[in-house]
């Protein structure tokens, strides 16, 4: 097995890990005309484009922009035909997903000061959300789930949902939780065409207010193209995760969680750290010893070679701080007592506390949206919840003692900035006689 050893110790390891870093978040001038043409023809021509480009890149052979619409029936006939065991499952996970993210709603507010004047917040859902969901080289039900369901909780009027179907196959599975979830109107359109369509509205499809959801760098570049005209989560990267490991840890369960990363596609990335030398060698035997048995193989054995590392640290401190550095859509603390490091971290889409706490309870059934921020963006972005699917607008209201008193403050500000209309504006609630005289505020 071909992964990375490195030691923090060595000169070199700095530029060693910013290399191991490096993804390349932009697109292509050839992808970005590309969706730019797409974007102008949904636009334009509407429906007609949507089911010409469907057919196109889907391979689809439709008639009509009707054919692209999933009923609701559908929905339930597809759902009818899941496994009971599988659709059990959806539904228990979709119990744990809303009931965590029940505790995530905030509420309006307000206070009077000491002044009389009453000031606030309204929080109001978004009238109309665009998801998008990953149908090309595999179906994801669990990101049908992690999307809708904090809409849901947050209040969203109407949730509009596009899934590729690729030569026409749908997923089962995929329909069942969009049933099992609430989506309002589905559509089997994928690409730039799905975000456009969504963007700007077709006869068919509504314009919605904001779009979340991952794609492939089609729709990460339409994703940027659009926002303006609707605003949008993130812009995804390749899935991560950092595991950092004390060596109470069974080495295999280490290997497995670096190996459920790098299995997604090549470009994932899976990154160890430890001050224990002697478990990073079981952990490289047993990822040794493993790997052939992956049906994955292949695909994990690219993504360790290209982007995978186990890395050395003098201690956890060390460790804790590069975590930081890193900050990662995943992080693992494979760890005695991992709490006390919890405090330390700063910078982390989710982390996973203790041996048993592996990744993928987070991706399927743990309850928190697995949507989220990717490639450092974890400095400054949050996972998906349903803070994303709310607005906040500040509420206002003056009393005839705080607008006189205020005024004293709020007149020299606007004056010094030599708004004068301001300054007036102010002053007329606090019965100024500038507006029955002729004199005003100087600039």
């Amino acid at each position: 097995m071909n992964i990375a050893r490195l030691d923090t110790t060595d000169a070199s390891f700095p530029a060693q890990l910013d290399l191991l870093l490096q993804w390349d978040m932009s697109s292509d001038d050839g992808v970005e005309q590309t969706v730019k043409d797409i974007l102008q023809a949904i636009r334009v021509e509407g429906d007609k484009a949507l089911l010409a480009l469907s057919n196109k890149f889907d391979q689809l052979a439709f008639s009509n922009a009707e054919q692209l619409r999933v009923t609701q029936d559908e929905l339930q006939a597809a759902r009818s035909r899941v496994a009971p065991a599988d659709l059990l499952a959806l539904q228990q996970a979709a119990q744990r997903i809303a009931s965590y993210h029940q505790h995530q709603v905030e509420h309006s507010w307000s206070y009077v000061d000491d002044l009389g004047n009453r000031l606030g917040q309204k929080i109001t859902p978004l009238e109309r959300v665009g998801v998008y969901v990953p149908g090309g080289k595999a179906s994801y039900p669990s990101s049908v789930l992690m999307t809708l369901i904090p809409a849901k909780v947050a209040g969203v009027g109407e949730l509009i949902v596009t899934v590729p179907t690729p030569q026409g196959e749908r997923n089962d599975l995929v329909l069942a939780a969009l049933a099992e979830a609430g989506a309002d109107q589905v559509y089997t359109v994928g690409g730039a065409q799905a975000i456009g369509a969504l963007a700007f509205g077709t006869e068919m499809v509504p314009k919605v207010d904001k779009i979340v959801g991952p794609g492939n760098a089609y729709v990460a570049a339409a994703k940027r193209q659009v926002f303006g005209h609707v605003g949008i989560d993130v812009i995804a990267g390749p899935s991560e995760v950092l595991v950092i490991a004390d060596g109470t840890t069974d080495p295999q369960w280490a290997a497995l969680d670096l190996f459920s990363q790098a299995e997604h596609d090549a470009a994932a990335q899976s990154i160890l750290l430890s001050p224990n030398s002697d478990y990073i060698d079981a952990v490289a035997a047993a990822m040794t010893s493993l790997l052939p048995k992956m049906r994955r193989h292949k695909i994990i054995a690219a993504s360790l070679k290209q982007r995978g590392a186990l890395i050395k640290t003098v201690d956890m401190d060390e460790a804790i701080a590069l975590a930081n550095r890193i900050a990662p859509e995943h992080l693992e603390l494979l760890v005695a007592e991992p709490e006390p490091l919890v405090e330390r971290l700063t910078h982390a889409g989710a982390i996973f506390c203790g041996a048993y706490t592996a990744e993928t309870f987070g991706d399927y059934v743990a309850g928190p949206s697995h949507v989220l921020p990717t490639f450092g963006t974890a400095r400054f972005a949050s996972p998906l919840g349903v803070y994303d699917f709310v607005k906040r607008s500040s509420v206002i209201h003056m009393s005839a003692e705080g607008a006189a008193q205020l005024a004293d403050i709020a007149v020299p500000l606007a004056t010094g900035e030599g708004l004068q209309a301001h300054a007036l504006a102010a002053a007329a609630r606090a019965g100024n006689s500038w507006l029955d005289t002729n004199d005003s505020p100087s600039d």
